[in-house]
């Protein structure tokens, strides 16, 4: 870790109330909310971004899940993808939908739509070179989303690359509750 933990009993009222509103939420403080204790303003908008995230929206929970993995792990965030694979579980995502996010399986895999597989390709273009999006990809997105839903998936691919490289940036580490657990999907030097 290369910043502290805002701990509970060292936090200030307004980082208290996003803390309150976090673990409420996810059953648990977890270290990538109590970094934002130094700076509660953005604590704030980060829980209530997450927040707005983590549901169904004009996209399912569940698609926008799929997202969050293949772009965290692309960026090599254990962190992200080990808690994201929990919430995959939880929301009723299949493992082996989980696994083909790997690489460029779910390209061939039967476990993903076409339009799943557009985000996906989305995600990576996304991730090497946003601006580079290719007409094709374009039409295939327009073809099985609406521009809303395009919206709701840039969003999302997005901010949890920017949330992966955060947290890495800070050192921030897994809690204890998920000591030995092992990501599905690889991360890094996994092999």
């Amino acid at each position: 870790m290369s910043v502290s933990y805002v701990e509970r009993e060292q936090a200030n009222a307004e980082t208290i109330a996003f803390y309150d509103k976090a673990e409420d939420r996810f059953q648990a403080l977890l270290n990538i909310f109590k970094v934002f204790g130094h700076q509660p303003e953005y604590g704030t908008v980060f829980t209530d971004m997450i927040m707005a995230i983590l549901k169904d929206g004009v996209i399912d929970w569940q698609t926008k899940e799929l997202l969050i993995l293949k772009a965290t792990q692309r960026n090599q965030c254990q962190y992200c993808v080990v808690q994201h694979e929990r919430v995959s579980d939880m929301l009723g995502i299949a493992t082996e939908k989980v696994a083909d996010i790997d690489g460029d399986k779910y390209q061939s895999s039967p476990h993903f739509t076409e339009g799943e597989k557009a985000l996906l390709d989305l995600t990576v273009q996304i991730g090497d070179d946003a601006n580079r999006v290719s007409s094709e990809l374009w039409e295939r997105l327009h073809a099985n989303w609406s521009e809303p839903q395009i919206v709701d998936a840039v969003f999302v691919i997005t901010i949890y690359i920017a949330v992966s490289k955060f947290g890495d940036a800070l050192g921030v580490e897994l809690e204890s509750m998920f000591d030995g657990i092992e990501p599905q999907l690889k991360v890094g030097g996994q092999i």
